[in-house]
């Protein structure tokens, strides 16, 4: 379905309050939240444990088939959407950054590299793996009903307990930490990135915002990605324009001026030159 407009959900989708994480049972999941079954952006992190379910989840135009003993993680800022049967059985878990940075003063996050990296979606997890979700999400949904003043503590510490096994299945020949400056630094790069590619689209300006020298900050993304600045930068803006070119019926000029291009024949130029195909082969090809 092709939208003019796709809504962005926050977390006030699911519960009235302020609240910085959310948690339910997926069965009727799409009958209580529809929004859910159309595409959508969402500005927390949604992982969705399936014990048994039928469907598909579709994220960034990439397809996964719901069966049993997987998990599937949803990045803030993706255009997903959710086609799910009514008697699904599994978990799903909300939460946004600011929950964890409430309470530790570096983006603990940041180290979970199944959270940003955008080219696996989901963990198949062994019947043993499955079983010990399984318990450990039932302790997790009874301590969310009880509401205790003390709550958001555990919450936060059972969910970090899932992260990291997740992680342990996403890498599981060794936990990777990217603590070195220079990694920080790469983070902090992509964070503005995310921010600003529609303003700022040369290296410069983010290295002002960085406090370094053009220069070092190409060195630094070489060394720790092995793409330039540069790279990073147009990745971004083909990622964002390939999500508005399929999930929206704007025009090329349209998504030309969202994204901060002078023109639809520059825009047109760029993102051929980066995906070796014009932006309405890539609609057309994307749509069939």
């Amino acid at each position: 379905m092709q939208l003019s407009e796709i809504p962005v959900c926050g977390l006030d989708l699911f519960t009235n309050n302020e609240s910085h994480f959310w948690m339910d049972n997926l069965m009727n999941l799409l009958q209580r939240f529809p929004v859910l079954e159309y595409p959508h952006r969402q500005d927390f992190f949604m992982l969705i444990f399936i014990d048994d379910a039928e469907g598909e989840i579709s994220i960034d135009n990439q397809k996964i088939r719901l069966d049993n003993a997987k998990v599937v993680a949803i990045k803030p800022r993706c255009i997903s959407s959710i086609d799910m049967n009514r008697k699904a059985k599994g978990k799903i878990i909300c939460f946004t950054e600011e929950f964890f940075s409430l309470r530790y003063n570096n983006n603990i996050l940041d180290q979970f590299s199944f959270l940003h990296d955008t080219s696996k979606l989901f963990v198949r997890l062994s019947d043993e793996e499955k079983d010990k979700w399984m318990y450990l999400l039932e302790i997790f949904f009874k301590e969310f009903s009880l509401h205790r003043r003390e709550s958001v503590k555990v919450l936060r510490s059972y969910l970090n307990i899932l992260l990291f096994d997740l992680e342990r299945l996403y890498h599981p020949f060794g936990f990777v930490v990217n603590t070195s400056p220079k990694q920080q630094k790469i983070k902090e790069f992509e964070k503005l990135i995310d921010k600003d590619f529609k303003l700022k689209k040369m290296p410069a300006a983010y290295a002002d915002l960085l406090n370094v020298t053009p220069n070092y900050l190409n060195k630094i993304c070489k060394e720790v990605t092995n793409n330039t600045a540069g790279d990073l930068i147009r990745k971004r803006i083909i990622i964002e324009a390939q999500r508005l070119i399929h999930f929206t019926n704007y025009s090329i000029n349209e998504i030309a001026d969202q994204l901060g291009f002078e023109n639809a024949s520059y825009f047109v130029t760029f993102f051929k030159r980066q995906t070796s195909k014009t932006p309405e082969q890539f609609r057309r090809l994307s749509n069939q």
